[in-house]
């Protein structure tokens, strides 16, 4: 499943979730979905946003793990 990882970034970087928010330009209904990984889809502008926000590429806002299903989802990987 492939997860965001901001809350993880904003606490290695000692910034808040509201610094965050700000900058996002999003409801904070639809903010806190992201953040805690309910959405289904993120803008590119968002991705990019983050990337400056944490100094960082987009690999590392997320991470993979090939072990735990996505839910609702089923891949070939064949």
């Amino acid at each position: 499943m492939l997860r965001l990882r901001v809350v993880e970034l904003l606490e290695k970087h000692g910034k808040s979730q509201y610094s965050l928010y700000k900058i996002m330009g999003m409801s904070w209904q639809n903010y806190k979905r992201m953040i805690t990984n309910e959405t289904k889809s993120i803008r590119y502008t968002a991705i990019e946003t983050m990337c400056i926000f944490f100094d960082c590429t987009p690999n590392e806002l997320f991470h993979y793990n090939f072990n735990e299903p996505d839910e609702g989802r089923t891949a070939d990987r064949g």
